[in-house]
């Protein structure tokens, strides 16, 4: 269990300022992407929680802390039926799922969708999609 949480403050973090935020959030829950406020000496110190993993997550004495000072974007795309295969490449990423193949652009919306009888492999070469199939090879370019 773990949270990588960026502080919306200036100031330098002293060393071992993660277990004190620990204790301060013990017993509370998270999410990815909200804001917490830790207050330390009376005065309320924000942070946005950029990963909890899981998510929600309840702070407990063995969650690990990290603070960050970059930007982690996530985002989950969820499917009826099993994922064979996940190709990344230069506009998006390609799903192989059973003998569809779709394709998504990095905001995780869907581009394009075909079904292949006798699909066997796909491929990603220089932003275009090859997918063999058959006796037939299919090239598509997003």
């Amino acid at each position: 269990m773990k949270v990588v949480l960026k502080p919306l403050f200036e100031a330098e973090l002293p060393a071992g300022f993660e277990d004190i935020v620990r204790e301060k959030l013990r017993g509370k829950e998270v999410k990815s992407g909200e804001t917490v406020e830790v207050d330390l000496l009376g005065k309320p110190l924000p942070f946005k929680v950029l990963l909890a993993e899981p998510s929600p997550l309840k702070i407990g004495r063995g969650t690990k802390i990290e603070f960050s000072t970059g930007e982690v974007e996530e985002f989950t795309l969820e499917f009826e039926g099993e994922v064979d295969d996940a190709i990344p490449f230069a506009k998006g990423l390609v799903l192989v799922l059973g003998s569809e193949v779709r394709i998504y652009n990095w905001s995780g919306q869907k581009i394009y969708s075909r079904r292949f009888e006798n699909l066997k492999k796909v491929r990603v070469a220089e932003g275009k999609v090859v997918v063999v199939h058959g006796e037939e090879v299919t090239v598509v370019e997003p």
